[in-house]
């Protein structure tokens, strides 16, 4: 088997299981809290940050699904799907803008760790995945779109944007769409960093416990997470044509 071919099989068979990257890296980041010498009492600054940076990921993803239209930007399928090739508003700027997303979304989480060595184990751990995820997304790509992705990839970067290619979404944003989609994502970044406060109290305590603002911060991010799935489970409130 070619490499090519390898690295697209291993894509393929990544890409079916990328939803548990995520839970992979939280625990790990548990791990390196865990195993910390040293422990910061007060560490609220730091914490917002690591949420500004994971909140960055979110809107990328937010923007990028706000102009896509059905049938492609998929989060959850099992199997790739193209019925039209995006290179529009985010995918103008850089092939894989939903990836990128995830990155600085799981970046935010390594961060609240507060351990280097994680943080630099990430950043190439990362692409190593992903790499093979795009490699075998392109492939299933071109078998559909042939020159049109060729002439995509030559104008667009795979993961670092390029700002100068900006062209116009073909659709406009909608919101709805991106509350229907995006309420996981959104969720899973304040869980997360909830129960990384709850490891890093347990290792400075030695007792479970969390931070009261982390409780609220929570709390309210469950609010939204169950309104936001009742109304995509109960409701056509949040349903756009096309989307």
């Amino acid at each position: 088997m070619l490499i090519v071919e390898d690295i697209e099989r291993q894509g393929r068979w990544l890409f079916r299981w990328r939803g548990y990257l995520p839970v992979l890296i939280l625990a790990v980041s548990a791990l390196a809290i865990a195993t910390s010498a040293a422990q910061r009492q007060d560490s609220m600054r730091w914490d917002v940050a690591c949420l500004l940076v994971s909140s960055i990921g979110l809107l990328i993803r937010a923007i990028t699904i706000g102009h896509t239209p059905a049938g492609t930007s998929g989060r959850t399928a099992k199997r790739q799907i193209a019925q039209a090739l995006n290179t529009t508003g985010m995918y103008s700027l850089v092939r894989h803008p939903l990836y990128l997303g995830n990155f600085f979304l799981m970046l935010g989480v390594v961060l609240f760790a507060g351990s280097l060595w994680l943080t630099l184990l990430y950043v190439p751990s990362f692409w190593l995945y992903y790499e093979r995820i795009m490699a075998a997304e392109e492939a299933f790509l071109e078998a559909s779109f042939g020159a049109a992705l060729a002439a995509w990839s030559v104008a667009t970067p795979a993961f670092i944007p390029r700002f100068s290619g900006w062209v116009r979404p073909a659709l406009g944003f909608s919101l709805k769409n991106v509350l229907r989609r995006e309420y996981n994502g959104f969720f899973a970044i304040f869980a997360s960093m909830f129960l990384l406060d709850v490891t890093r109290q347990w290792v400075a305590f030695g007792r479970l416990q969390a931070d009261a603002r982390w409780i609220a911060l929570l709390g309210a991010a469950m609010l939204v997470w169950a309104t936001l799935r009742s109304l995509k489970r109960y409701t056509s409130l949040l349903r756009v044509k096309g989307r």
